[in-house]
């Protein structure tokens, strides 16, 4: 029996959604992959609108078990934070309509967990993302990759299917390099005031 994880990458302009199914064993095949995108000439309230109705046609075709939206952090760039929290705000409730659980993960623990490394580049995401489900090519954009590795990462945070199957299901001893180094990002995020959930 496998997971099924929908991950959100959260943007106004560029929203990135990807499906992956993810076994006991940790091994993950992609499902769908995708990006919503919105003008930013557009008001406010019509961008939110069509993320809103992209991300309920995909939880209604896909229907997951999960949702994982990446964590929004405060940055210099206060229109950003502002529009990628209310994108996520969107997705959170989308999936609370439907009585689905919804997972936050910071960009560390992504990095993290696929690449071993928290502080990996976007590509590096995007070739283990590839690697990982063994695709021909790339998901681009960038957007795209960082979806499906929230939801990889979400899946092996919890233990793959056995979080199903399991009360408290988690990950076994035999743990990857990327897996411990999950484990450090997230320990290290839960320490930092930046990563406490507001």
């Amino acid at each position: 029996m496998s997971l099924r994880v929908l991950g959100v990458d959260p943007g106004l302009t560029r929203c990135g959604i990807g499906v992956v199914d993810v076994a006991a064993n940790r091994s993950a095949t992609l499902v769908a992959v995708g990006v919503v995108g919105t003008a930013a000439d557009e008001s406010l309230d019509k961008r939110l609108l069509v993320i809103a109705l992209a991300i309920d046609e995909w939880l209604d075709r896909h229907e997951p078990d999960v949702v994982a939206v990446e964590r929004v952090f405060s940055q210099l760039n206060v229109s950003t934070v502002m529009g990628t929290a209310q994108a996520s705000g969107v997705v959170i409730a989308a999936a609370a309509r439907r009585g689905l659980p919804v997972a936050l993960h910071t960009p560390t623990e992504v990095k993290a967990a696929v690449t071993g490394d928290g502080q990996a580049g976007k590509e590096a995401v995007t070739r283990m993302v590839t690697r990982i489900l063994g695709l021909d090519a790339p998901p681009r954009p960038a957007d795209a990759a960082d979806a499906l590795a929230l939801a990889i990462t979400h899946a092996w945070r919890s233990g793959g299917a056995s979080a199903k199957t399991r009360p408290g299901g988690a990950a076994g001893s035999g743990q990857t390099a990327a897996q411990r180094a999950w484990v450090q990002a997230e320990a290290e995020a839960k320490r930092s005031p930046a990563g406490r959930k507001r």
